[in-house]
């Protein structure tokens, strides 16, 4: 008898428990605050929370690249000039402004670099110095540094750094020129000198790259008078 009456009075205790939470008032939802460092949490689940990049063929480095290139990417992302299905899908309705805004974000974001990536024969280092250094002038290449800056490290406000990329990503993105699946604003300058690289020449000039450790700092800023190799759409000159 004892246990029975100890078994109804604990269904009761809880039903009153159970009434009681039916009735109760809903949790207060979490507060998250609206800021451009919060929305751009989609952003680094590929990019990285500080845009350090994912060290992949995919998800490249963003942070210190100059916010006129940033913005670049992404309106050509928008425009589909450039292609990749989840940056398409993303940046497809955003306004001008809005990408200004992700773009300076970026820019203005300067985490550690990694380590380079010697991982390439003499010889191949040796080509791909002469291609960044010295061009080809035989074949009409110029030096990656006469536009990407001494440093490789780019030049503000649109021209973008080499180093500290994944050697991946720019093997991709030289072939993708090359085949002329990315595009840029006309005339298409990066375009017009991958079509003059052969295979082997690209995988000199990614295994020099790689192998390179970037300076501290943001990337110095193009000299207006300065005569670039060739003229190029995504960048301003005076």
């Amino acid at each position: 008898m004892q246990l029975m009456r100890f078994v109804l009075t604990l269904l009761a205790v809880c039903s009153l428990g159970a009434l009681s939470h039916l009735h109760a008032a809903p949790p207060t939802p979490a507060q998250v605050p609206d800021t451009l460092e919060q929305r751009l949490l989609a952003c680094a689940a590929c990019h990285g929370k500080q845009g350090e990049g994912m060290r992949s063929e995919f998800y490249p480095r963003l942070a210190g690249k100059p916010a006129g290139y940033l913005y670049n990417q992404l309106l050509n992302f928008r425009e589909r000039r450039r292609r990749f299905d989840v940056m398409n899908y993303m940046v497809s309705y955003l306004s001008d402004a809005y990408l200004h805004e992700i773009a300076e974000y970026y820019a203005n974001l300067h985490p550690p670099y990694p380590p380079p990536v010697p991982a390439a024969s003499a010889e191949a280092l040796a080509r791909g110095e002469m291609l960044v250094i010295k061009g080809d002038a035989g074949r009409n290449i110029p030096p990656c540094n006469a536009c990407h800056g001494e440093a490789l490290t780019g030049l503000a406000p649109a021209i973008p750094g080499l180093i500290g990329l994944s050697p991946g990503y720019v093997g991709k993105q030289m072939g993708a020129w090359r085949v002329r699946e990315r595009k840029a604003e006309q005339p298409d300058c990066m375009a017009q000198i991958a079509a003059l690289l052969d295979p082997g020449d690209i995988s000199a000039i990614v295994a020099y790259l790689a192998a390179q450790r970037p300076p501290a700092g943001a990337p110095p800023t193009l000299n207006p008078s300065t005569k670039l190799p060739l003229e190029c759409g995504s960048v301003t000159q005076k």
